[in-house]
């Protein structure tokens, strides 16, 4: 393990995190952009349906789902 004296591999004490460096590093074609966001979309849509079942679920039990042995 480095120690802040010692740094590991290319990051130095100089450099804070939030500096830009001159390198673009990857870049994404259009077609990779659209397929992440289609991603991205479809897990936001996947998460929502779980919620919303949850919540159903909760509703449908009533108050029933609280008053149970322990």
């Amino acid at each position: 393990m480095g120690r802040a004296d010692c740094p590991i591999g290319d990051v130095t004490i100089g450099i804070a995190m939030n500096e830009r460096r001159d390198d673009d590093g990857i870049v994404l074609t259009e077609a990779q952009k659209r397929a992440r966001r289609s991603r991205s979309i479809a897990i936001a849509l996947a998460l929502a349906a779980l919620v919303i079942l949850f919540y159903v679920m909760t509703l449908v039990k009533g108050p029933g789902v609280l008053m149970r042995p322990i």
